[in-house]
């Protein structure tokens, strides 16, 4: 795992012209050429940092970049692609709801000349250019190691484990997978469940409280997720269970942050959203250019706990 000071993510409102109506006729685009990204929602901080780097991509090559917010509809991404095909972007960056619903109109896309990078969602083998991301099997592989060795150094090798997932989402059930193969053989460890953020902050928080109260004997939660961790660090609070749970989980934010301070939050993984939306944008830029790029970019993540916490506060501030 790599260990670095992360980038400094300046996040302001996403100005006029970033998010492009479907409506009506093709703008008349700025200089340069025109490249759009495909969001699944602007309520999590993680995408938004990932808006933030592809803004920073498309600014370097000198050319544009539009972001679509399909608020976690998927059928908005599909058709926002279908609409970009028609006025002639030059790529598509998406960061899929659906892996497999977005496919045909991904291969719409790749028939009408336009080349489409997926970044953060793991999408099924296709004409797609590159998959941007982190290695999420062997992230979820290693933070598993670290709970591993947390339970058996702080609570006597045994613990009840619950898990709060988002079952519609393919690259958290890929999180989830690399967590569970390497704890479910380990001896004191107890699964007593996986219950479903759906992605969403208020839906992980009650699906957390839930799984809580279903298991009063349960000391660790993993989190796949930002909405996920979020809920589950006001699930815990909610039920007076600060001492008594210990949580696990993806993407930092300031409450994720706090619960670390607090010694309530172990451990987190970090990716480096603003790095993975640059590097799709960049991407697209030279396959445009008729160049060629590696298949899969991987970007490297943190696990961040109280010893390596700091150099991030200034970004979630």
């Amino acid at each position: 795992m790599m260990t670095g000071i992360p980038r400094r993510v300046f996040l302001s409102a996403m100005g006029a012209g970033l998010v492009l109506g479907l409506a009506g006729t093709a703008p008349a685009w700025a200089q340069g050429k025109t490249f759009v990204l495909v969001q699944i929602n602007q309520q999590a901080l993680f995408f938004n940092q990932v808006n933030a780097g592809a803004e920073k991509g498309a600014k370097e090559t000198g050319n544009k970049l539009v972001i679509y917010n399909a608020n976690n509809d998927p059928s908005k991404q599909n058709d926002a692609i279908d609409t970009y095909i028609q006025q002639k972007v030059a790529g598509i960056a998406v960061d899929a709801i659906d892996v497999n619903g977005i496919m045909p109109a991904i291969e719409q896309a790749t028939k009408a000349g336009i080349p489409v990078v997926a970044l953060d969602a793991i999408l099924p083998a296709g004409p797609q250019k590159a998959q941007v991301g982190v290695d999420n099997a062997k992230a979820g592989a290693d933070l598993a190691h670290y709970y591993l060795n947390y339970v058996k150094t702080h609570m006597s090798g045994k613990s009840t484990l619950g898990i709060v997932g988002a079952l519609n989402s393919y690259i958290q059930n890929v999180r989830q997978k690399g967590f569970e193969d390497v704890v479910k053989s380990a001896p004191g460890i107890k699964i007593a469940g996986v219950v479903d953020g759906r992605n969403v902050q208020d839906t992980a928080l009650n699906a957390a409280e839930n799984l809580i109260t279903a298991n009063p004997d349960m000391t660790t939660i993993y989190a796949t997720g930002e909405p996920a961790l979020i809920g589950a660090i006001a699930a815990v609070a909610s039920q007076g269970k600060q001492k008594s749970i210990k949580i696990f989980g993806w993407d930092l934010s300031p409450e994720a942050i706090a619960g670390i301070d607090k010694g309530e939050v172990i451990a987190v993984v970090q990716q480096d959203p603003a790095l993975m939306g640059e590097e799709a944008i960049k991407a697209l830029v030279k396959v445009a250019d008729g160049k060629t790029v590696d298949k899969n970019i991987y970007v490297p993540v943190t696990i961040v706990t109280e010893k390596n916490v700091a150099p991030y506060r200034s970004v979630f501030k």
